[in-house]
């Protein structure tokens, strides 16, 4: 199986059912656990306090040729999270009156899912039925149209009629993707740069340029095994086109803080918006019990009581976990491999959860 192939979402953060109080390096301790029980190549993480004081975190190696640091704060690739950024665009433009949420697509993309009944909020949600094309991907690196994702997908049935219930789709996004495009004349690109980076001061977050393979600023090498004892590839260099809106943004974990922050805070949509945006239904698989997705959004219990609000990001070669709460808290941290089995990704979200429970007043 390619590594393309292998990607078919995200897992969300689960609460750890026991964790005992964080001591001063709880956070340290469970990213050098990453690296050295979950084999890791490399760990990073940052945390937000409310008052704005941060940390960032590294273990393990940022390049397994050289043995060469992680470098702090580096930049990564950050997956499904892309979803939470393209989400927070279509609730904007609901807020500016040019989108309705329960509108069939089929408004604003004649002939895109012709007849289906599909609703721009059934997209957000993962409940529209659309398959995911993740799943039919060829074993071919190489760029892709959006356009051309939704042609993979629409050549195999739906897996069950709009609304009847919630499976995990990355057509969903791209297809909202396409609406956002359709709606504003821009480039989801473009959009999310003026309306998100730029608007929040995201300096290290960007949408990779067509064809562009390289991570622009420092960063840790991502890796995949073909197998849980196979040997790492090295896999950081990848043009992302076949992820589009649903995965393709490359970010920090500090400024992952300070979307999620600003998020959750209100300071990215209207209140009426992000209400819609976390409204919540049950999560199934690839998302851990307990956890609820919204709009885009994905809400997770903490073992210190209360939810945080996030998404998770898996792609080849890196691994976020994170999110903020509604008091200010945020933290995400990424690993530089793919989880090999569940085991490592509880042990992720775990580390989330030290995070952000040490963080409770």
């Amino acid at each position: 199986m390619t590594a393309i192939a292998a990607v078919a979402g995200t897992l969300a953060v689960a609460a750890p059912s026991a964790v005992a109080a964080p001591g001063p390096d709880a956070v340290q301790q469970k990213l050098d656990a990453l690296v050295r029980v979950d084999g890791a190549p490399g760990a990073l993480g940052s945390v937000r306090h409310p008052d704005g004081r941060t940390r960032t975190y590294t273990a393990g190696v940022g390049d397994v040729g050289t043995g060469a640091k992680v470098p702090r704060d580096g930049q990564v690739r950050i997956g499904s999270n892309t979803k939470t950024f393209t989400a927070v665009v279509v609730l904007q433009l609901v807020g500016e009156g040019r989108i309705r949420l329960d509108t069939p697509v089929e408004e604003y993309l004649p002939g895109a899912v012709d007849g289906t009944g599909i609703t721009v909020r059934q997209l957000l949600q993962h409940t529209s039925g659309l398959p995911d094309y993740t799943r039919h991907l060829d074993d071919e690196v190489r760029p892709y149209q959006p356009r051309e994702l939704l042609d993979i997908a629409l050549r195999h049935p739906a897996d069950f009629a709009p609304g009847e219930k919630w499976a995990y789709s990355n057509t969903n996004y791209v297809l909202a993707g396409l609406v956002v495009q359709e709606v504003t004349h821009r480039p989801l690109a473009a959009e999310i740069d003026r309306r998100i980076i730029r608007h929040l001061g995201l300096r290290h977050t960007y949408f990779p340029a067509p064809g562009e393979a390289t991570i622009r600023e420092a960063h840790p090498h991502g890796y995949y095994r073909e197998s849980a004892d196979g040997p790492l590839i090295d896999i950081t260099e990848m043009d992302p086109s076949w992820a589009w809106a649903a995965g393709q943004l490359v970010s920090t974990t500090s400024d992952l803080n300070r979307f999620f922050g600003a998020l959750v805070g209100g300071r990215l949509l209207r209140p009426a918006q992000l209400a819609e945006m976390q409204r919540t239904v049950d999560a199934g698989k690839p998302f851990a019990p307990g956890s609820k997705y919204g709009l885009g959004l994905v809400s997770s219990p903490l073992s210190c009581g209360g939810v945080h609000w996030g998404h998770g990001g898996s792609i080849p070669g890196y691994e976020t976990r994170g999110g903020a709460t509604g008091d200010g808290r945020a933290a995400n941290i990424t690993i530089t491999v793919q989880p090999g089995d569940e085991a490592t990704a509880r042990h992720l979200e775990a580390a989330v959860d030290t995070a952000l429970c040490a963080m409770k007043g």
